[in-house]
């Protein structure tokens, strides 16, 4: 079993939410930022948790690499356009998704896993539809959003496999199964933000 064999996200982000946030782009591009930093940091934490692999620990390395590249990328964008790198209040979306995590290692560790894995892929869906709706305003922020989205998918994917290396194949399916559909219902309750994990515009609840 592979990355590759895993379902996809259990819900789709409908179109309204990236009308709804595209007016926000400092936001947006301030939390980039943070979310690029905790990124590499959490990529990092990683290589001291997960068992010395080899080819485990290189893609680990490289990922944090990547992830503060894409931190100095929206540094960038930010002084372009004038606006600091500040504090930010997150939302609700990482911790509620992240306790649903098990308690007890080693299925703990897989699932911790398992939720960056389930975070990239939802990045990565929500950095396509934030490409699409800004490319006729912001080509700037079009071809950064579309140089992201192929990242993401390649993060997600290293984290699935790195987490097959933790606990069987088969839990993982399970824990995967499980832990998607959690995320599908955190997104659809939690409240709208001009966030990449917010919540839903208050029209598109309850469709």
């Amino acid at each position: 079993m592979t990355a590759a064999t895993f379902p996809g996200l259990a819900w789709a982000t409908p179109p309204t939410w990236a009308r709804s946030v595209a007016a926000h782009v400092p936001e947006l591009l301030l939390e980039q930022a943070l979310l690029e930093k905790k990124a590499a940091a959490a990529a990092t934490t990683f290589l001291f948790r997960v068992p010395a692999d080899p080819e485990a620990h290189r893609a680990l390395s490289a990922l944090a690499r990547e992830e503060l590249v894409h931190f100095e990328r929206t540094l960038r964008l930010l002084q372009q356009r004038g606006l600091p790198l500040a504090t930010q209040s997150p939302g609700p979306y990482a911790e509620r998704l992240k306790s649903a995590v098990a308690a007890d290692m080693p299925l703990r560790l897989g699932d911790e896993l398992l939720v960056a894995a389930i975070i990239e892929a939802r990045s990565c869906e929500r950095m396509r539809l934030l490409a699409d709706e800004l490319q006729d305003t912001e080509p700037t922020l079009t071809a950064f959003y579309r140089d992201l989205v192929a990242a993401e998918e390649r993060h997600h994917e290293v984290y699935l496999e790195i987490a097959m290396t933790i606990v069987p194949s088969t839990v993982v399916a399970d824990r995967w199964q499980r832990l998607r559909q959690h995320e599908a219902a955190v997104l659809q309750s939690i409240p709208w933000l001009p966030r990449l994990h917010g919540g839903l515009p208050e029209a598109s609840h309850g469709g």
